[in-house]
């Protein structure tokens, strides 16, 4: 499979149907993470929508430091977001990106594509989308957010990742059986993100869980949580509005973990 990795950003700015998100794109061939080069820049003032992508990363990251392979043919980029929200508020800004990601590939690719606490996008039990939310905050007062999203878009999983992931990752160029183009995607992707997000912003998280919720196939089901050096088996049971992921034990107790803390399996 041929990559492609060319982004054309005057093309996708003259279609992009956003008042904020990507009316200012940085693009480069190779940065260590767009995160960091994000962050910098909203520390420097950048607006609102601000987006930092590039065609790879030298060392891409997730969740509790885990690293994040970003070969060339992938969509790695970031976001800036300045909501005006207390740092227990913004929690659920990962929600809005999962749901983001999911409702656009599965209107722009038809594919079955699901939600995984509380990062994670999956098409059949096979991770396609990372994502990292990082946060800059005075006190309780949110300065700004960097929303990074990392999705698996014409990269051959087989060949270009650690051995390790190559069963639990696929993308998109090998679901599809073609290639996909990654100007559509971004295109599309930043359209719904500015929309759930001024949604989230408007109604707060209640509305945004509950329609995340809809594709959280692993919920009603057994999983394993790793916190620590600790190992939990449950049922999950539910996602509170805070983001809390409810697990009903064994033994009938329940048991609340919070995002950050935990690696979730589905057994």
């Amino acid at each position: 499979m041929r990559v492609l990795t060319r982004i054309d950003i005057d093309r996708l700015q003259e279609g992009l149907r956003t008042k904020r998100f990507g009316r200012s794109i940085i693009f480069q061939k190779e940065v260590s993470s767009t995160n960091d080069v994000a962050k910098e820049l909203a520390a420097y003032g950048a607006g609102e929508g601000t987006v930092v992508v590039a065609e790879r990363q030298t060392a891409g990251r997730g969740r509790l430091g885990r690293e994040w392979f970003s070969p060339s043919g992938g969509l790695w980029f970031s976001i800036v977001l300045l909501p005006r929200l207390r740092v227990p508020e913004a929690v659920p800004l990962v929600f809005v990106a999962g749901l983001a990601v999911t409702k656009t590939l599965r209107e722009l690719y038809g594919l079955s594509v699901e939600t995984l606490w509380p990062n994670d996008v999956l098409v059949g039990d096979r991770k396609i989308c990372g994502i990292l939310t990082e946060m800059n905050s005075t006190g309780e007062v949110v300065n700004f957010i960097v929303l990074g999203i990392g999705i698996n878009a014409n990269i051959n999983v087989k060949k270009v990742l650690p051995e390790q992931l190559r069963d639990v990752a696929t993308s998109l160029g090998e679901e599809l059986g073609q290639k996909i183009r990654i100007e559509e995607l971004l295109r599309a992707l930043l359209e719904k993100l500015e929309i759930e997000y001024d949604l989230f912003l408007e109604e707060g998280a209640s509305e945004l869980l509950s329609e995340w919720k809809q594709y959280a196939a692993f919920l009603g089901h057994n999983v394993e949580i790793s916190s620590g050096e600790e190992k939990f088996v449950g049922i999950a049971q539910d996602v509170e509005n805070d983001g809390v992921l409810v697990l009903k034990l064994g033994n009938g107790s329940f048991r609340r973990f919070l995002v950050g803390d935990i690696s979730l399996r589905v057994k």
